[in-house]
């Protein structure tokens, strides 16, 4: 499992988790937010699952080859 997901696209993913996942606590207050765990999890965890799929890699210098 190497790194996709770099820079700017982790940053968004992260502060579209967490702010999905506030919906559950705050406004609305429903249960839908926690969908927000998807993109917060693949911000933490520098791979979305998707991405080899369409063949994307937005992570510069984490797949560096020696």
């Amino acid at each position: 499992m190497k790194a996709n997901v770099g820079g700017m696209d982790r940053i968004l993913r992260i502060i579209i988790g967490l702010g999905l996942i506030a919906l559950v606590f705050v406004g609305p207050k429903t249960l839908l937010g926690w969908i927000g765990l998807i993109p917060l999890l693949t911000g933490l965890f520098c791979f979305c699952p998707f991405y080899p799929l369409l063949g994307w890699n937005t992570c510069s210098t984490c797949n560096k080859e020696s």
